[in-house]
């Protein structure tokens, strides 16, 4: 059954997967937070996602410590690069559409461009590897800006208590799976040049960091108690986060590129996908 194998590698390795739990968890925040946005922005969000992760793994280097997602876009460089036209393009369209939040969607844009910025290879950009010591910290916001921020203003609407708790709980789940991708690759971090703020931690600092990010993550997600949402909801919110500290040890020592890239990715819209399948 190699072809199946082959045909989940690409699925997962193209970051058609990861683009589409973003439009899941971006449906989950329009359907916890009460909002009404054209799909015009799902689009966005799934052509963006494309765009930003495809260009991210065509710079990304080939090094002893390789991963298999690594040598698989290492041998696939024509599929990232096919793709990542193919975000642009649809991107572009749908921001067009979008053209009346054209400040909040550019902000969207650039933040994410500056997280793959520091592999491209010209000397300006090589400079942002020596100041990417908040990089986790910078890419659990741009996935909280664009997922569960960013549709409050689609909407026009205005930020309540639940929306901003709402935020929050996403943000820290999202850098608590963060913290782990970055404990993985603090060897081709520090190959790259890039300074990440769990290089600087030994193991006990980084459990520390994980633990902080996950009581967080409980404290706002259980906070949204107090607003209308309904037990069951919090509960299924908090299942991700159950998940993510049972599993914390042996993902962090582990190698496997599924683990990564479809287990912890896919506990960022977990919650979400339960809320679609199941009447809560």
């Amino acid at each position: 059954m190699a072809w199946i194998r082959k045909a989940f590698d690409f699925f997962l390795f193209s970051s058609l997967y990861i683009s589409l739990c973003a439009v899941l968890m971006t449906w989950q925040s329009s359907y916890l937070l009460h909002l009404r946005f054209s799909t015009d922005y799902y689009w966005f969000v799934f052509f963006a996602t494309i765009c930003s992760y495809n260009f991210h793994w065509y710079l990304t280097p080939l090094s002893e410590t390789a991963s298999e997602r690594t040598v698989w876009s290492h041998h696939h460089k024509n599929t990232h690069l096919l793709f990542y036209f193919a975000g642009v393009v649809g991107s572009v369209i749908f921001f067009y559409k979008l053209r009346q939040h054209w400040f909040a969607l550019f902000f969207a844009t650039l933040l994410t461009f500056l997280y793959s910025a520091p592999k491209i290879p010209l000397p300006f950009f090589r400079f942002l590897k020596q100041v990417a010591i908040g990089k986790t910290i910078f890419l659990a916001t741009v996935w909280s800006y664009v997922t569960a921020i960013l549709p409050v203003f689609i909407a026009g609407q205005h930020f309540n208590h639940e929306m901003k708790w709402f935020g929050a709980s996403r943000f820290f789940l999202i850098y608590g799976i963060c913290i782990i991708f970055d404990y993985r690759d603090r060897a081709n971090d520090k190959e790259e040049g890039i300074r990440s703020m769990v290089n600087y931690f030994d193991e006990t600092g980084v459990d520390r960091l994980f633990v902080f990010s996950m009581v967080a993550f409980v404290v706002f997600t259980v906070g949204l108690l107090f607003s209308h949402l309904s037990l069951i909801s919090v509960i299924t919110l908090l299942v991700p986060g159950i998940i993510l500290f049972a599993i914390y040890t042996r993902a962090k020592h582990s190698v496997s590129d599924y683990l990564y890239y479809f287990v912890l990715d896919g506990l960022m819209m977990l919650s979400g996908l339960l809320m679609a399948i199941l009447p809560i």
